[in-house]
């Protein structure tokens, strides 16, 4: 009896030195590579949120979508089927790439086919009018919307992979400010002279082929200087219906992170009012082609220069004081817009809106990487990506109704109010989980 249990001792104490040996092979892999994948990191991050940007940014879209519908409803639909897309697809991603040792392949393919959806938008201003356009562009938006949702799962899972945390920061905040001022100038140069001068027929297709272009170069430059190391450990293949069954007990066994999920949903419902800014300049300013660029301008520079800001203070403090400071400005640029109806402020308000944005969204994807198991990783991040969308989705469309109906002002304190319980829950139950055990 006591040989027994000698030899499972024996087995216990040489499988943890095995697994001590491969953790520490992993982390030298990391370090070893970390100048190459960093490059790639930071080439696939700049020329990816460039193009993103010009197709997220609450300018260009809206305001494309409006003057082939006239509608504020199909304004918010088309926003909502984006967030709709993503509901599931962060999921499904998560279940395809959990129990693989290598999941840059997975990432190609999901990145190529969000990709094409842009494409798809451009060529349907070109060949399309009428209703079949509405149609079409509201198709190609739920597409991107799912390819995106599927591949935020596999790019953050990537990144917590070849990056050490102590780094994840800067990264974002260079490739993000890089991307961000040419995003900046392109979207001043669209504004201008793509959708000023109808260029090649529609300035609006246009704009989204240049994005398309500056995405994909991305993703091949990922794909040429990534390395990427194999895991100690990763989950055993699980059914999709299997893992919908572990989402409880995985918001359950860290407090901390059941509250930040709450908080993201919170902030998310507070995209209501997004799509509807541009919207809402245009019955002060008029939103003309020079004046979508200008706005567009001060919205992507302010997002450049804050980016610095956020990652290098996420590093030093943790990314739970950024996304403070981001809610508070957040709430600044929507009372600014409620309340000052000139040029000038107008521009102060998407300059402050554009940087609160992009600390919300460094915050909340960094932050996400610091919970609990480097396993359930994948899961949890496709758990908050799906959580996001759900309430995202229901907030344009709602937003597009109660604009037509109410007026933007309710649309906006209705935004207003998720913020303020967002921050009162992050204040109040949310733990930094810096220095806790990492992803």
């Amino acid at each position: 009896m006591d040989a027994k249990l000698d030899e499972t001792e024996d087995a216990a104490l040489v499988a943890e030195d095995d697994l001590a040996a491969r953790e520490a092979a992993y982390e030298k892999f990391v370090w070893d590579n970390l100048k190459r994948n960093y490059l790639g990191n930071y080439l696939h991050g700049m020329l990816g949120m460039t193009g993103f940007r010009l197709v997220n940014a609450p300018t260009f879209l809206p305001a494309y979508l409006l003057s082939v519908s006239g509608s504020n409803v199909i304004v918010g639909l088309g926003l909502a089927l984006q967030q709709l897309g993503g509901v599931i697809s962060p999921i499904f991603g998560a279940t395809k790439v959990e129990h693989r040792t290598k999941v840059m392949p997975a990432a190609v393919w999901m990145g190529s086919l969000g990709r094409l959806a842009i494409l798809g938008m451009a060529l349907a201003g070109w060949f399309l009018s009428g209703q079949p356009l509405v149609w079409a562009l509201l198709f190609f938006i739920l597409m991107f919307g799912i390819f995106m949702g599927a591949q935020r799962v596999v790019f953050s899972l990537l990144m917590s992979k070849v990056i050490p945390i102590s780094r994840r920061g800067r990264l974002q905040a260079w490739r993000n400010a890089t991307g961000g001022a040419i995003a900046a100038v392109l979207a001043w140069v669209a504004g201008k002279y793509f959708i000023g001068t109808n260029l090649f027929g529609n300035g609006y297709s246009t704009t989204f082929v240049f994005a398309f272009v500056l995405t994909s170069a991305g993703l091949w430059a990922l794909q040429i200087l990534l390395k990427e190391p194999e895991p100690p450990t990763t989950r055993p293949p699980a059914r999709f219906r299997d893992r919908l069954r572990d989402f409880p007990a995985l918001i359950a066994q860290d407090k901390a992170y059941g509250f930040f999920l709450l908080v993201q949903m919170l902030a998310t419902s507070a995209r209501i009012a997004t799509p509807f800014y541009i919207l809402y300049v245009g019955k002060v300013l008029g939103h003309d082609g020079a004046t979508l660029g200008l706005l567009s301008f001060a919205f992507l520079g302010a997002d450049t220069v804050s980016n610095l800001l956020w990652g290098y203070m996420g590093d030093k403090t943790g990314f739970r004081a950024v996304l403070v400071a981001s809610i508070i400005g957040w709430v600044a640029a929507t009372i600014m817009l409620l309340n000052l109806h000139s040029a000038v402020p107008i521009f102060a308000a998407f300059a402050v809106l554009g940087a609160s944005l992009s600390g919300y969204m460094m915050a909340s994807q960094t932050m996400i990487l610091e919970f609990g198991s480097r396993d359930d990783l994948p899961m949890r991040i496709a758990v908050s990506a799906t959580a996001e969308s759900i309430t995202a989705t229901a907030g344009p469309l709602v937003g597009g109704v109660v604009a037509e109906a109410f007026g933007y002002d309710v649309v906006f304190l209705a935004s207003l109010g998720f913020l303020a319980s967002a921050f009162v829950i992050l204040i109040l139950a949310v733990r930094e989980p810096r220095g806790r055990k990492l992803a």
